[in-house]
């Protein structure tokens, strides 16, 4: 029998002072900056992981979906545990696992093992990123000051994601493709510290059921989906397996959602997204971080294989990318609070589209000047892309529900970070150096789509009230 409790029960939790509240927002920028930095930190890494474990490019793409796929599979449920049991300790729980987890990858001795230790770090990772903008959200009261405040959330998120790679390079310069995991260790135990300090316990005024049965077939959609995609080029898009699980990841969705429907209390909502600018906001989302991690594989792949460069060379590549990321992203926030979601938005759209689309034709020839500035161009796409997105998901949302709204705009991001992940792999796997910069077109071209998609979501931005 399910239980609930009055919102009379719960204690309310006092607005922290304005020193407070943006110690607060340090503290939960730090956990993204770990969870955005997994993300793609190990992308420059593949080669030499390769080397030291003897694997294909199959497991490698592996090694970078197993944390994403569970990381996008969990955070919804992740986030209706923390608004049920309280936020900080749900917080601090997904640090300890992922600071484990962490351990765990360092000491791997093969592939599967290093595959299970990333999946695990997912279960971790779940339980900050949805979490950590809902305590930010809580602490922060006032509209403007809330936008200002993702603004700042979302600019340590897109700089962990694109200088997951300069980080990435930097490590293997000096040590082995292990740091690449021992580095988040001492961050963690930060942040464990620093939040038992700072961070007020919140917790919604009513509690939630879990929904395991819907939790089941998300994992079962959102993984096999990413497996078809990896696996399909091995295997074959018309072999028997692939197609069996065509069939099976239909079938999956739409058991989710006859199950959704008949919840009192879903996994997902789905009502929500009847809201264009809720809906759209998803979409945004899953295309943005598709187009930035398709991106990040593809540059390590073609600067490393096709170009003969360092793996610290590669990462600094990138380098224009996550600072355009990091400086757009508050002014950003900043228009968001003043003018509402849908000029970020337009820019954020002819950013991507442009430097995706200044790539179509990349070859071993192309000037590295052409290669940076199209890099710095799709930094600015994502640094003004996500503020406008995360605030329009979050306002779709009462504050109360605040850890669901993250954990769906999470959840976004990490599939659309798989998809690309497996894209790109698709596309270069098993390809000569020689041919690496062709067989990328379609990948620039899919990064184009992506950028051109947010023009629709602009169009259902409202203006600021």
């Amino acid at each position: 029998m399910r239980t609930t409790t009055p919102a009379a029960t719960v204690p309310a939790v006092p607005v922290p002072g304005a020193r407070r509240r943006w110690a607060v927002l340090a503290i939960c920028a730090l956990s993204m900056f770990l969870v955005g930095l997994d993300t793609t930190i190990v992308n420059v890494g593949l080669p030499a992981i390769g080397d030291g474990l003897g694997t294909s490019t199959r497991h490698l793409e592996w090694i970078v979906d197993a944390y994403t796929i569970v990381l996008a599979s969990l955070l919804t449920t992740s986030g209706a545990l923390a608004d049920r049991f309280g936020r900080r300790r749900v917080f601090q729980l997904g640090l300890g696992v992922f600071g484990v987890a962490s351990l765990a990858c360092a000491l791997a001795p093969s592939a599967g093992v290093l595959i299970a230790a990333r999946a695990a770090q997912g279960v971790g990772a779940s339980m900050l990123g949805p979490v950590a903008l809902a305590i930010v959200v809580n602490a922060m009261p006032d509209a403007r000051e809330r936008a200002r405040a993702i603004g700042v959330w979302a600019s340590v998120f897109g700089l962990s994601m694109a200088a997951g790679p300069v980080t990435g390079g930097a490590l293997l310069a000096v040590l082995d493709w292990r740091a690449l995991f021992w580095i988040n260790i001492p961050v963690t135990v930060a942040a464990l510290v620093l939040s038992a300090l700072f961070v007020p316990e919140s917790r919604a005024p009513r509690h939630r059921s879990l929904d395991l049965p819907g939790q089941a077939l998300l994992m079962l959609v959102v993984g096999l989906a990413v497996a078809i995609l990896i696996e399909g080029p091995h295997r074959g898009w018309t072999a028997p397996l692939t197609v069996t699980g065509y069939g099976t990841v239909t079938a999956a969705a739409v058991a989710f959602v006859a199950v959704e429907r008949r919840r009192r209390e879903p996994l997902m909502d789905l009502s929500l997204f009847r809201a264009p600018a809720f809906g759209a906001a998803v979409l945004g989302a899953t295309a943005v971080f598709t187009a930035l991690n398709l991106t990040l594989l593809l540059n390590t792949y073609y600067l490393q294989h096709a170009r003969g460069l360092s793996a610290l060379l590669a990462g600094c590549a990138t380098l224009p990318m996550a600072l355009a990321a990091t400086v757009c992203a508050p002014v950003a926030g900043a228009m968001v609070g003043r003018h509402g979601p849908c000029r970020p938005l337009l820019i954020a759209a002819a950013s991507l589209t442009a430097g995706a689309l200044a790539l179509v034709g990349l070859s071993d020839s192309t000037p590295l000047a052409l290669l940076l500035g199209a890099y710095l161009v799709i930094g600015v796409g994502v640094g003004f892309a996500n503020a406008p997105l995360t605030n329009t998901a979050v306002s779709g949302l009462p504050r109360e529900r605040a850890g669901v709204a993250g954990a769906i705009t999470s959840t976004a991001r990490q599939v659309g970070a798989a998809v690309g992940v497996a894209v790109a792999g698709g596309l270069v796997a098993g390809q000569d150096p020689a041919r690496l910069a062709q067989a990328s077109h379609p990948g620039w071209l899919t990064a184009a789509a992506c950028g051109a998609a947010l023009f629709l979501v602009a169009r259902t931005a409202r203006p600021a009230a």
